[in-house]
C-alpha cells in the first residue's frame, strides 16, 4: 500500500521538473517572500558567515613580503596567492592549480553536494546573512513583504523602500570596492577614494559599475544567480550520485503524508443485551461466541510529514525538498530547521529532513567513501604533490635568452666570432634582485649593449641585449652550446643555455682593408728603414 502511494506521489509530482519554482507558466517571475528561518542550522550558518566576513574584510589589508595575501590582477597580469607572485611565466603552474582546483569541486561535490553553496558562496552569505536580514528588519517577515507589496504606495511603504534600497546600495559600494580591492589591490582601491575623481577616472567609472552590478544581483537577481547564472549549480545534475550526501527528505519515513488530527476522547462503550438479567447475560455471551469473526479493514498508515508546507514557506529559492533533489537546492538548511521544530511540537524524532544520501534514506545505510571518490582522491593527491613539487623548485627569477633573428654569426678577426642574443629578466620576487649576467663556458664572453643591467624591481622584468665573444679553436661544428649564470649577490639565481652559432669548417682569414694594409705597409717602411741605419 505504501508503495503504491509513494508511486503515485512520484507520478503526480513530476510536473516540478518541467519548471523552476520561480517562473510562472507564462514565463513570468514569481517573487519569493521566504519565511524567517531559526534555528540551530541557522545560527551555526550565521556564524560561519561572520568568520567569513571577517575574513573578506582583513584579508586585502594583510601584506606579505610587501605583497597583498591574496591578489588577482587580470589587467596587469599579476596574481599573488599567500604572498607568492605569479606571472604569466607561470602559466603552466596556472593550468595545474586550476585542474587541481576543478578535481576538488568534483570530489568535494560528490561526497557532500552543494554544501559549499548553502555555508560560504559569498552570494549566499551576502544575500541571506545581510540583504535578507536587512530586509526582514525594515520589512518584515515573508508575508508582511507581501502584503507590503501588494498594497499601494502610502509614504510608510515609500520611507520602507527608499531606506532598504539606499541601505542595499551602501552595501553594495562597499562590496565593490573590497571586490576590487581583490583585482587591483587595496593600495589602488585607497587611492581612487582619496584622490580627486578626475585622478582616477577610470577605477572611479569600475567602481560605480561593480556597484551596480552587485546591487542588482541583491535586490532583483536574488535566486536567480543559483539557479540559472552560477556554473557550478548547473553542474550539479552530473555530478551528484545517489551516495552524496545532500539536504534529504526522509520519504519511507514521511509518507504517505497526512494533516495532523486531534484524537477524540473514547466514547462510553454500549451496554450489552440483557444488561443486569443473568438469563439475557448468558444467551448473548453464547450468541458472540458462535458469531463469525470479523476483520478490520485494513488502513494506509500515515507518515511523519503533517504535510505543513513550512519546508516551502522558509526555501530562499522556493522548492519543495519534499520533491527530492532538485537543481534549485543550495543546502541552506532552512528547509531543516522548520521541520526539526515541526517534529518536535508533535513529539516526534527529528531529522525528517536531514543531510543524508539517498542511498542512506532508502537503505538506512550511508556509503560515502565508493570507488569513484577513492579514484578522485588519488587523482587529487597525486595533482597537489605535483603542485607542491612544481612550486617549490620554482626560481625567483625568470630568464629568456633567444639569439637574435635574421643573423648567424660575426667575424671579429681570424681567431674570434661573436654572436648576438636578446635577453628578458623577470623578477618573480617581491624584494629588489641585484643581477648580472656571466657565460660559464671556458673562452665565452659576455659583452653588453648599452648600460648594464644592475638590479630588477620586484614583479618587474628588464629586457637588453648582448654579444657573446668565442675564440675559434673552442667552437664544437656548426652549433655550440653555450651555459650563461644569472649572479645576485655572488650566488647563482639561474641558468640558461643556448646555442652559439658558428661556421661548419675551418675559419676563414679576413681580407684587410685599405687603412690597415697601409698601416701594414707604413710599419714596414719604418722597420726597414731602421734596418738599413
Amino acid at each position: 500500500m505504501t508503495n503504491e502511494f509513494l508511486n503515485q506521489v512520484v507520478e503526480d509530482s513530476e510536473e516540478y521538473r518541467d519548471h523552476i519554482a520561480t517562473v510562472d507558466q507564462k514565463g513570468k517571475r514569481i517573487w519569493l517572500y521566504p519565511k524567517q528561518p531559526s534555528g540551530r542550522y541557522y545560527r551555526w550558518r550565521t556564524w560561519v558567515s561572520v568568520v567569513f566576513l571577517i575574513f573578506f574584510l582583513v584579508i586585502p589589508f594583510i601584506k606579505v613580503n610587501g605583497e597583498q595575501f591574496l591578489l588577482f590582477n587580470i589587467l596587469e597580469r599579476k596574481f599573488v596567492l599567500f604572498g607568492l607572485l605569479f606571472t604569466p611565466q607561470d602559466f603552466h603552474l596556472f593550468v595545474l592549480a586550476m585542474l587541481t582546483f576543478i578535481v576538488f569541486i568534483i570530489l568535494f561535490t560528490v561526497v557532500y553536494g552543494r554544501l559549499f553553496c548553502g555555508w560560504v558562496c559569498p552570494q549566499t552569505v551576502f544575500m541571506e546573512m545581510i540583504f535578507r536580514k536587512i530586509e526582514y528588519w525594515i520589512e518584515g517577515d515573508g508575508n508582511e513583504q507581501r502584503k507590503l507589496d501588494s498594497g499601494p504606495w502610502t509614504p510608510q511603504k515609500v520611507r520602507k523602500k527608499a531606506l532598504k534600497h539606499a541601505i542595499f546600495f551602501a552595501i553594495a559600494v562597499v562590496v565593490s570596492n573590497y571586490f576590487l580591492a581583490y583585482i587591483i589591490g587595496m593600495d589602488k582601491v585607497l587611492a581612487i577614494i582619496s584622490q580627486p575623481i578626475s585622478q582616477n577616472m577610470g577605477g572611479f567609472v569600475a567602481m560605480l559599475v561593480f556597484s551596480g552590478v552587485f546591487y542588482l544581483v541583491f535586490a532583483r537577481l536574488r535566486e536567480q544567480v543559483c539557479t540559472t547564472i552560477c556554473p557550478y549549480g548547473r553542474l550539479q545534475g552530473v555530478l551528484l550520485v545517489k551516495d552524496s550526501i545532500v539536504v534529504a527528505y526522509d520519504h519511507v519515513r514521511g509518507e504517505p503524508r497526512g494533516k495532523l488530527k486531534k484524537e477524540k476522547p473514547a466514547a462510553e462503550a454500549p451496554r450489552p443485551v440483557g444488561y443486569g438479567n443473568p438469563v439475557e447475560q448468558v444467551l448473548s455471551s453464547v450468541k458472540e461466541a458462535t458469531a463469525t469473526v470479523q476483520y478490520p479493514v485494513a488502513t494506509a498508515k500515515i507518515g511523519d510529514c503533517i504535510d505543513c508546507k513550512l519546508c516551502i514557506a522558509v526555501c530562499p529559492t522556493g522548492i519543495d525538498i519534499r520533491n527530492g533533489t532538485q537543481l534549485e537546492c543550495t543546502n541552506c538548511t532552512a528547509c531543516m530547521d522548520a521541520c526539526d521544530a515541526v517534529m518536535t511540537k508533535i513529539n516526534r524524532p527529528t531529522g525528517l529532513i536531514r543531510y543524508d544520501s539517498m542511498t542512506g534514506i532508502e537503505s538506512s545505510r550511508r556509503k560515502i567513501f565508493t570507488t569513484r571518490v577513492y579514484a578522485y582522491t588519488a587523482v587529487l593527491i597525486a595533482l597537489l604533490a605535483l603542485d607542491v613539487f612544481l612550486i617549490a623548485r620554482r626560481g625567483s627569477i625568470e630568464t629568456i635568452i633567444l639569439r637574435s633573428p635574421g643573423q648567424l654569426y660575426q667575424q671579429k678577426d681570424d681567431t674570434h666570432l661573436t654572436n648576438l642574443y636578446t635577453y628578458t629578466l623577470i623578477n618573480k620576487t617581491a624584494k629588489d634582485l641585484p643581477v648580472k649576467l656571466q657565460a660559464v663556458t671556458a673562452g665565452a664572453v659576455i659583452q653588453i649593449v648599452g648600460k648594464e643591467p644592475v638590479s630588477i624591481a620586484k614583479g618587474e622584468k628588464i629586457e637588453g641585449a648582448f654579444f657573446i665573444e668565442m675564440p675559434a679553436d673552442q667552437l664544437k661544428g656548426r652549433k655550440t652550446p653555450v651555459k650563461i649564470e644569472v649572479i645576485s649577490d655572488g650566488k647563482k639565481i639561474d641558468e640558461v643555455e643556448t646555442n652559439f652559432m658558428g661556421p661548419s669548417g675551418p675559419l676563414p682569414k679576413m681580407e684587410k682593408d685599405s687603412d690597415e694594409k697601409l698601416e701594414e705597409e707604413s710599419e714596414e717602411h719604418s722597420g726597414k728603414k731602421k734596418h738599413d741605419d
